[in-house]
């Protein structure tokens, strides 16, 4: 039974604590210099404070402390995602190499399949369920990777990964509720007051960043989460829910990955060519580029919602509009080459003229 008291209270001891906070964690970033330079791929023009991933950290810590959930996997979910924050402060600090990085990465994967959390099974339509024996820990390794610096990599802007975060968390919280997955809603709704609580001081202009540490910190724990409850989903489509809730980082990191390969890049190497920076470009102000970049992640986030109890028929249609807000970000991306980009390009010009009549008024 679900105790929608307990689950407010959560929500508001996560929101309280990461926002009051952030202000000693802001003065002790500063105080041991894990603070962010400007240079010519941020956007940013001034010296700013990281290590905010510690408020959303603690905010998280002790929300689901006050839910005291009894879980077979937590003590080693709190394990993994100790590793990843140390991990992150040490690159805040340092900036250590990708392979460090890495290697906290797949040693906080190594608590969660020790534990025996694994991405077991997907459902197929007409086929099934189907069962990944031996690759299901590959597989959950990759996800957990892939995810954690999906959000690294969209946390660009102030404010960006924060809220994108916490829609997509929003999504798979409400989709936890449906299907009774207790888990799952409770570290959702401690991530999502956390975020909340943080995003005060974090939306543009940002006072502090995450950094590395609540980048990857969001990163696993969505992860974490999608394990716990969505890939759990006996829907006809259950392997793909997950991938519309994340769509936003996931394709805007493959298509940084295929851009850069296109380009005989660096695939490792940072670039100012995501998705954030490419409505930049367009003349998006930062505001209006997160704004934009929240509503795609929410419109993903309700497909995602209806998509998991869908008939078939409705699951196709869905299918469909995904693919066309998935061709418009690579459209946004620059991901198209042939330089007709009709979709976005008319959608773009429809925003400017509405923004520039708002301003008006």
């Amino acid at each position: 039974m679900i105790n929608y008291t307990d689950l407010a209270i959560a929500f508001l001891i996560s929101l309280a604590s990461s926002f009051l906070l952030t202000y000693p964690i802001k003065k002790l970033a500063i105080k041991l210099k894990v603070v962010d330079f400007p240079n010519h791929r941020k956007i940013h023009k001034h010296i700013t404070p990281r290590l905010g991933g510690l408020a959303i950290f603690f905010g998280v810590f002790l929300g689901i402390l006050y839910l005291h959930p009894h879980h077979e996997h937590l003590p080693e979910i709190l394990w993994g995602a100790i590793v990843i924050i140390i991990t992150g402060a040490l690159d805040d600090r340092f900036q250590i190499r990708p392979v460090v990085k890495l290697a906290g990465q797949l040693i906080a994967a190594s608590f969660l399949i020790s534990s025996g959390l694994i991405i077991e099974n997907i459902t197929i339509p007409i086929i099934g369920l189907v069962d990944l024996g031996f690759f299901s820990v590959l597989i959950t390794i990759l996800w957990i990777v892939g995810i954690t610096n999906a959000i690294n990599l969209i946390d660009g802007l102030d404010g960006l990964a924060t809220g994108v975060t916490t829609i997509a968390l929003s999504s798979m919280f409400i989709m936890a509720l449906i299907d009774f997955r207790l888990m799952a809603a409770y570290i959702c709704v401690a991530l999502i007051g956390a975020n909340l609580g943080f995003l005060y001081h974090n939306f543009y202009p940002a006072k502090i960043y995450m950094g590395d540490t609540g980048s990857n910190f969001l990163g696993y724990m969505i992860a974490v989460v999608s394990i716990l409850g969505l890939f759990k989903n006996i829907a006809l489509f259950s392997f793909i829910i997950p991938v519309i809730v994340l769509a936003v980082p996931i394709f805007d990191t493959l298509f940084a990955i295929l851009r850069r390969a296109y380009n005989k890049e660096n695939i490792m190497m940072p670039d100012n060519k995501h998705v954030h920076y490419q409505l930049l470009a367009k003349g998006f102000s930062h505001r209006k580029t997160v704004l934009i970049i929240y509503a795609f992640s929410l419109l993903f986030g309700t497909m995602a919602i209806l998509f998991s109890n869908a008939s078939l028929f409705t699951a196709l249609v869905i299918t469909f509009f995904v693919l066309v807000l998935i061709h418009m970000l690579a459209e946004v991306s620059g991901i198209v080459w042939s330089g007709k980009r009709p979709i976005i390009d008319t959608i773009l010009k429809v925003m400017r003229r509405l923004g520039s009549k708002s301003n008006q008024l």
